[in-house]
C-alpha cells in the first residue's frame, strides 16, 4: 500500500550496495525523499517529551487532560486530511511538488509551535505539521518506489520505514538534549524545521518521478531521468518495462468504466475477493492502533511518570529505551517476516502484547495500592493556603489519605514526597507556587501524575517487553498485508480506505488515553487495551489469511475460493 512498508528481500540489500556504487544518484534520490520518513517519526516522538514542559509553562494545559490530548492528537487529525489531499496532489501535480508542499507545511508548523504564545497557537502549529506528515507519509515511499530500479526497490523503500523509527529515536535524543535549555519545548518542536528545510533544498535539485511523467505523456523527460538511475546496459529494457506497466495501469483504469470514486467503490464491494481482502486489511490496520502503541509513542514519558518517576528529564531518558527497541524491532521484522509468515508473526506479536499489557495493568494496580501515605503534620508545614482543600476536609473528618487519593482529588492536588520517597509526604494544591515550595524544601520531588513506588522499574520492564513484542509483528506486518490482499485494479482505493482506518484509529487512541487514565485509572486503561488486544488476536485468527510465498494472482484465487477459511493453509496447485 502507498505509504506503507514495502518488504525487501535479502538479495535486494546486496544489489543495493552494488548499484549505488555504480549509480550514486540513486542513493541521493532515496536519501533526499526518505527525510520525509524521518520527519514523520520525529513528530511522533517529539511531542511526548515536549508535552511535559508545555504543561509546566501553561497552567490551563496542566489542569486539562482534554487540552493535553488535543495538543497531541491534532497532528493526527491533520495527517488524515494531509494523506487524503496528498493523494489528489500526487496525481494532479506530481510526487516532487507534493513533497515540497509537505516540507513547507512542516516548516511553517514547526515555527508556529516554536513561537506560540498560547496553547491554542500550539494546536494550530500541530495541525500544520500533521498536514505535512500525512502528505509525506504516503508521498515519500511512493516517490522512492517509482524512481528506483526494480530489483532494489524493496530495500530502498524499507529505508523509509527505518527512517521513521530513526526519527522517533532522534526526537527522544533531542528532547533529552534540551531539558536544561531555556525554552525547552520551544527548541524541541522548532528543531523539526531543520530537516524539513534540508529536504526542501535537496528536492529542488531532484527530478520528478519518471512513472508520473510517463503517465502525463512527458516520455522524453522520463527517459532522461531513467538514464541517470539505471546502468547503461539496463536502460532500454527498463524504459520498455515502464511503458508496458503504465499502459497496463491505464487499461485497468479504463476497465473500471471511468465512473469515478463512487462507481469504483460499487464495483469493489461487489467482489467477494475485495470484501474478504478489505476485511483482513482494515482489521490489521485498526488492530495495529487499538492495541495501544501510540499511547506509548506519544505519551511514553507521561507513562513513566505515572509509574513513579517524577523528574521530566528522568522520564525522557527512560523513554529513550522504548524508542530504541522500536527501531531494533523494525530491523528484526525485515529479516523474519518471510521465514515465519505474516499471519504467524502477527499472532505471536499479539500474544506477547496481551501478556505485557496485563503485566502493565498489574504493576500500576500495585503502584496505586501501595502508594505512600499523606502526612497531616508534613502537609501543615506548607501552610493552610497550600494544603489541598479536599484533604483538609477529609482529615478534619478523621480520614487518612494516600498519595493516590491525593492525586485523584477533584480540586486538582499534587503530592510532595518526603526525601525518602516511600515515607509519608504532603498533599498540596496543584500550583506553580506549591511545586516551587516543595522543591525548595530539600531533596523532595513533586508528583502530579503518579506516586512514588518501589514497583516503577517493573513498569519499565513491561513497557520494553511490550515494544519488543509489538514492533516486529504488529508494527510492520499490517502494512505488508495491505500491499498483498487487494486485486491490482482496486489496490489504490482499498489502500486508501485502510490508511484512513489506521489514522482514524490512531486519532481515537491519542485523543482518549489520558481521559481513560482519569476515568478508569492507569491499571484499568491498560487492562482495557489488553482486552482489545485479546479480541484482535481472535479476529485476526479468524479473518486474516497467510499470504507468505503467494503471487498476487494466487492471493486473489485464495480469497475467491468457495471453501475459503482464513485459518486454513491455501494450496494454489490444488
Amino acid at each position: 500500500m502507498e505509504g506503507g512498508i514495502h518488504k525487501a528481500e535479502s538479495t535486494e540489500f546486496r544489489d543495493l550496495l552494488y548499484l549505488t556504487s555504480k549509480q550514486p544518484f540513486i542513493l541521493r534520490l532515496a536519501f533526499s525523499a526518505g527525510i520525509g520518513g524521518l520527519l514523520f517519526g520525529y513528530d511522533t516522538g517529539v511531542i511526548s517529551g515536549a508535552l511535559l514542559y508545555i504543561r509546566d509553562d501553561f497552567e490551563e494545559v496542566e489542569k486539562s487532560t482534554v487540552m493535553q490530548e488535543t495538543i497531541v492528537s491534532m497532528a493526527v487529525a491533520g495527517a488524515i486530511v494531509g494523506a487524503g489531499a496528498g493523494g489528489w496532489l500526487n496525481d494532479r501535480f506530481g510526487r516532487r511538488p507534493s513533497i515540497l508542499i509537505a516540507d513547507l507545511l512542516f516548516l511553517a508548523g514547526s515555527m508556529v509551535m516554536c513561537f506560540a504564545p498560547t496553547p491554542a497557537i500550539i494546536i494550530v502549529g500541530r495541525v500544520l505539521v500533521g498536514l505535512g506528515v500525512g502528505m509525506a507519509s504516503m508521498t515519500s515511499p511512493l516517490y522512492i518506489s517509482e524512481a528506483s530500479p526494480a530489483r532494489i526497490r524493496g530495500a530502498l523503500v524499507s529505508t523509509n520505514g527505518l527512517l521513521i523509527t530513526a526519527g522517533q529515536f532522534l526526537s527522544y535524543l533531542i528532547n533529552l538534549a534540551f531539558t536544561k535549555a531555556p525554552g525547552t519545548w520551544r527548541w524541541m518542536l522548532g528543531v523539526a524545521g531543520v530537516p524539513a528545510l534540508v529536504q526542501f533544498v535537496l528536492m529542488l535539485a531532484l527530478p520528478e518521478s519518471p512513472r508520473w511523467l510517463y503517465r502525463k505523456d512527458r516520455k522524453r523527460e522520463a527517459e532522461e531521468i531513467m538514464r541517470k538511475v539505471y546502468p547503461p546496459e539496463e536502460v532500454e529494457a527498463e524504459i520498455e518495462a515502464l511503458r508496458v506497466s503504465v499502459e497496463a495501469d491505464m487499461a485497468q483504469e479504463r476497465s473500471l468504466g471511468g465512473a469515478g470514486l463512487a462507481g469504483t467503490l460499487r464495483k469493489a464491494f461487489g467482489s467477494v475477493v475485495v470484501r474478504r481482502g478489505l476485511t483482513a486489511g482494515v482489521l490489521c490496520q485498526v488492530a495495529q492502533q487499538l492495541v495501544g502503541i501510540n499511547t506509548v509513542m506519544y505519551y511514553s514519558p507521561t507513562i513513566v511518570q505515572l509509574a513513579g518517576f517524577a523528574s521530566n528529564s528522568t522520564a525522557l531518558a527512560l523513554s529513550l529505551v522504548t524508542s530504541g527497541l522500536n527501531a531494533a524491532g523494525s530491523v528484526v521484522s525485515m529479516f523474519f517476516v518471510d521465514k515465519a509468515g505474516r499471519r504467524k508473526l502477527m499472532l505471536l506479536s499479539l500474544t506477547g502484547i496481551v501478556v505485557c499489557l496485563a503485566m502493565l495493568s498489574g504493576v500500576f494496580f500495585a503502584v496505586d495500592s501501595h502508594s505512600p501515605d499523606v502526612s497531616l503534620a508534613g502537609t501543615a508545614l506548607f501552610g493552610a493556603n497550600g494544603t489541598c482543600p479536599d484533604f483538609a476536609l477529609a482529615s478534619a473528618a478523621g480520614a487518612e489519605w494516600t498519595c493516590t487519593q491525593c492525586l485523584r482529588a477533584p480540586s486538582e492536588c499534587g503530592f510532595c514526597a518526603d526525601t525518602d520517597k516511600l515515607l509519608p509526604g504532603a498533599c498540596l494544591t496543584a500550583s506553580d507556587a506549591a511545586r516551587r515550595a516543595c522543591r525548595a524544601a530539600g531533596r523532595r520531588e513533586w508528583y502530579t501524575r503518579g506516586c512514588p513506588s518501589s514497583f516503577g522499574w517493573l513498569a519499565l520492564v513491561a513497557l520494553g517487553a511490550y515494544i519488543v513484542s509489538y514492533s516486529p509483528g504488529m508494527g510492520s506486518v499490517p502494512w505488508l498485508i495491505n500491499s498483498e490482499v487487494y486485486p491490482l485494479r482496486f489496490r489504490g482505493v482499498c489502500g486508501g480506505i485502510a490508511a484512513v482506518a489506521n489514522w482514524t484509529s490512531n486519532l481515537l487512541v491519542t485523543q482518549t488515553f489520558l481521559s481513560l487514565t482519569q476515568a478508569l485509572g492507569t491499571a484499568g486503561t491498560f487492562m482495557l487495551f489488553c482486552g482489545v488486544s485479546a479480541a484482535s488476536f481472535l479476529l485476526l485468527f479468524l479473518l486474516v489469511p497467510e499470504t507468505k510465498g503467494l503471487q498476487f494472482e494466487e492471493v486473489e484465487q485464495m480469497l475467491g475460493s468457495k471453501d475459503y477459511k482464513a485459518w486454513k493453509k491455501f494450496n494454489p496447485k490444488a
